[in-house]
């Protein structure tokens, strides 16, 4: 049973069928999702993306804005969805702490490693924004590395599918979910588990990265005890 996991959300994810924005259901699930953990006198922390608001590379692609600047407004929007969580977390009576790269006094603390693992330590969920703080990175590559330095014994993608395929799950019926592969051949075979730079951080660190469907309640759970029949892990 895994003491520490850094669990990533996607931003998109909360945007429910609207698309964009928070959708305060999906919100409410996650969190209830995330107190499973806490109840189990888990260790949590957690990286949301910021693409229900706006993406980096989208905002960049017409040459108006500039990729940094468009980098630093995906990681801003990162930094919406944590407050967000943060909230949904403490109506649920959960301590949380809000940690960003990007310095915002008024809004959660900024992220020094020592600070987070004392949060843990405590028993606070600590919720990571902003990013890794630098443009040219995303999420994905964020969550790896803040899974690194808090020492988490793995690091779980929850998303839309119940794990790694082959190919498109949704476009091939004959697709074949991969139970497990290694970081080599994950990164050979491009397979979009997470971006290859995250992959290669996870792969020096030695930190497992487990795919699963967050839309399955109780799924967490079941991969902190071990049930890896509802995932795929990369290792």
């Amino acid at each position: 049973m895994a003491k520490r996991v850094l669990v990533k959300f996607s931003g998109e994810a909360l945007a429910g069928e609207d698309g964009f924005g928070i959708d305060t259901k999906i919100l409410n699930y996650i969190a209830q999702e995330i107190k499973e953990l806490y109840d189990n006198n888990i260790e949590i922390g957690v990286v949301v993306g910021g693409g229900n608001i706006i993406r980096g590379v989208s905002a960049a692609a017409d040459g108006i804005i500039k990729r940094t600047s468009g980098d630093y407004m995906g990681m801003l929007a990162t930094v919406i969805n944590g407050v967000a969580l943060q909230e949904a977390l403490e109506h649920l009576q959960i301590e949380t702490r809000l940690l960003s790269a990007i310095e915002m006094k008024e809004i959660g603390e900024s992220f020094i490693v020592r600070r987070a693992k004392r949060h843990l330590e405590k028993g606070r969920v600590v919720v990571f924004a902003g990013g890794t703080g630098n443009p040219y990175f995303t999420t994905d590559t964020a969550a790896t590395l803040r899974a690194s330095e808090i020492e988490a014994d793995m690091i779980i993608k929850a998303t839309k599918v119940d794990g790694v395929y082959d190919k498109d799950p949704a476009k091939y019926d004959d697709a074949v979910k991969l139970n497990t592969i290694t970081y080599d051949d994950a990164l050979k075979d491009h397979i979009k588990v997470m971006d290859d730079t995250s992959i290669a951080l996870a792969k020096d660190n030695k930190l497992p990265i487990i795919v699963c469907n967050m839309f399955e309640a109780g799924n967490l759970l079941k991969i902190i005890n071990g049930d890896l029949s509802v995932c795929s892990i990369v290792k």
